[in-house]
């Protein structure tokens, strides 16, 4: 059985947000939960994720990020080089954007090293945190297989997705 892991973004996911949908659908999906989801620092979410993954079987884990949660996995993978089952990396935040000014430490810079294990990077045509160019950018540094799914913001429930059955279809691919 696969082991699903959500990781949120910045402000935590909301009941409305595809997450929660996500988390709601069975029991072998946990949300990875953030001492603090507002200012956050990159070293403690890095941390976060190892220690909820640990006891379970790597081969058995997908992680499933969106927004700066994709880029917490990915400074994870670069920090742990742990072989996982996969990732899902759902409308990453471009945090070397000028418009991104939010208070946090140790997100200041995108990491760009190939991440050793399946990931799908989803971006959207019109979102406002990572434009197409850098989704195929950092798609291809990290060896992700991209899916742009069209003009839908930032993949989000503001944007209307919150039960997002194609976005459960997607983490077939990792069976």
């Amino acid at each position: 059985m696969i082991n699903y892991f959500i990781v949120p973004g910045l402000g935590n996911s909301g009941e409305g947000h595809w997450q929660s949908y996500f988390k709601q659908s069975a029991p072998n999906f946990k949300r990875i939960e953030q001492e603090e989801w507002d200012t956050p620092k990159c070293e403690d979410w890095v941390k976060n994720i190892s220690e909820a993954i640990s006891g379970f079987e790597p081969e058995t884990v997908v992680l499933i990020g969106h927004s700066l949660g994709c880029v917490a996995i990915a400074n994870w993978a670069k920090a742990y080089k742990m072989k996982i089952k996969g990732a899902l990396l759902v409308a990453p935040s471009d945090v070397e954007a000028p418009k991104y000014t939010f208070d946090t430490v140790g997100f200041k810079q995108m990491p760009v090293e190939r991440i050793d294990f399946k990931t799908i990077l989803v971006a959207s045509s019109n979102d406002e945190w990572m434009s197409m160019e850098r989704a195929k950018f950092f798609a291809e540094s990290w060896g992700s297989q991209l899916i742009n799914i069209g003009e839908a913001g930032h993949i989000n429930a503001t944007s209307g997705f919150g039960e997002w059955k194609e976005g459960l279809a997607i983490l077939k691919e990792f069976e």
